[in-house]
């Protein structure tokens, strides 16, 4: 299968029943532009908000939205400014804990499963548990049937894009050095996924 082409609608509505039977929230959106004004509504001002690194949120304008606004109090210009060496412990916590986590996944099944590939593992702790609430907007590329074909994806697919991004911003590849799967949420309204009818992201 494509892991460029924009899943059917069927498929995308089937996903987004499948996440809400699994206690996810799901919504079927547009656009990105649609995305970013639905997560201006989700998230209070003055909220701490960390932003996963993330191709969707940047090119949707969300991360901008996010950490230069002024409306949040933005966890990661404030951890990037921080000393790595001397402050990592401060850097743990801040990451771990935000209100709300605002990021995307690598890939959605249709039986309504989430798959988060990470090299450092830094926004993991918040999707998994850590935030208060967690909202992932998702293209309808990532949209796939099924588990194995979700891993395939991250291998085949994300990673050696993510890792063309990493070389050039970064100066080294990246990997998919943790795995996170999320098969069901059991804290109603914690979880909001923005499922959009077109492409966007890795």
């Amino acid at each position: 299968m494509s892991f460029f082409a924009p899943a059917t609608a069927t498929r995308l509505e089937r996903a987004a029943a499948a996440l809400t039977a699994n206690g996810f929230g799901a919504e079927l959106l547009d656009d990105a532009a649609a995305a970013r004004h639905r997560v201006g509504e989700l998230i209070p001002a003055g909220a701490t908000v960390f932003t996963s690194a993330s191709e969707t949120l940047r090119l949707s304008g969300i991360d901008e939205d996010i950490n230069a606004s002024g409306r949040y109090d933005a966890v990661r210009p404030r951890v990037l400014a921080m000393d790595r060496a001397t402050e990592a412990a401060e850097i743990r916590r801040l990451s771990c804990g935000p209100d709300v986590v605002v990021g995307s996944v690598a890939a959605v099944t249709e039986t309504g499963s989430l798959v988060v590939a990470s090299a450092s593992g830094s926004q993991l702790p918040a999707y998994a548990g850590g935030a208060g609430r967690a909202i992932w907007i998702v293209g309808a590329q990532k949209l796939v049937p099924d588990l194995g074909t979700a891993l395939r994806r991250v291998e085949e697919h994300s990673l050696p894009l993510e890792s063309a991004r990493a070389q050039a911003v970064y100066g080294q590849p990246s990997a998919v050095n943790r795995l996170l799967v999320l098969n069901a949420e059991l804290h109603p309204g914690r979880v909001t996924v923005l499922l959009l009818r077109e492409a966007i992201g890795f």
